[in-house]
């Protein structure tokens, strides 16, 4: 199996250790190896967090520059600033207004490198399904909608299921399924 390389982004307090953790446990179910890294910074003061997920055979937690097959950003800015991950061909995921994303002046360089953008405003989707707190979990749907990657949605929606708390669970899986549809719809156009 050749290795697939996550970068997951965002702010303080959106949850991005949460999105890994959902990310290797399904990878750990599938049976893969997985290795990773997180970097905080000033997380607690809502400052950058960044965390690199290996699935597959590697030697080492963090990921090089143009590195990444997937980058998952739970804010437009944190996107752009990780863009020089992402290597060619490669796919960004965004918590974005899908009208208005991607910026104008990115546009050649996703362009030049093959980097296909896809955004969702995963924040407004958990909002208005009564739970805010689950964006990263409406970006983990959004992601899965694709179908690229060793994870496939019937599987991360199976580690959802599995790590969220009873009284959370139908809630979450609604989400989950929600998001998921509003990517397929995207595939589907």
């Amino acid at each position: 199996m050749k290795t697939t390389n996550f970068v997951l982004s965002g702010l303080g307090g959106q949850g991005i250790l949460f999105m890994t953790k959902v990310l290797a446990m399904t990878a750990l179910n599938k049976g893969f190896d997985i290795l990773g890294a997180e970097t905080h910074g000033m997380a607690q003061r809502g400052g950058s967090v960044v965390s690199h997920l290996k699935i597959g055979p590697a030697k080492s937690s963090l990921i090089r520059t143009k590195g990444a097959d997937f980058l998952l950003s739970m804010d437009e800015s944190e996107a752009y600033r990780h863009l020089p991950y992402l290597k060619k061909g490669g796919m960004l995921f965004a918590n974005a207004r899908t009208n208005a994303f991607p910026d104008v002046r990115v546009a050649s360089y996703l362009s030049k490198m093959q980097i296909v953008p896809r955004a969702m405003e995963a924040g407004k989707a958990a909002m208005e399904a009564g739970s805010p707190k689950s964006t990263n979990l409406a970006m983990i749907a959004f992601y899965s909608a694709f179908g690229k990657g060793p994870l496939n949605a019937d599987d991360l929606r199976a580690t959802v299921s599995a790590i969220s708390p009873g009284a959370f669970r139908e809630l979450n899986l609604t989400i989950f399924d929600t998001c998921y549809e509003t990517g397929r719809a995207m595939v589907d156009a």
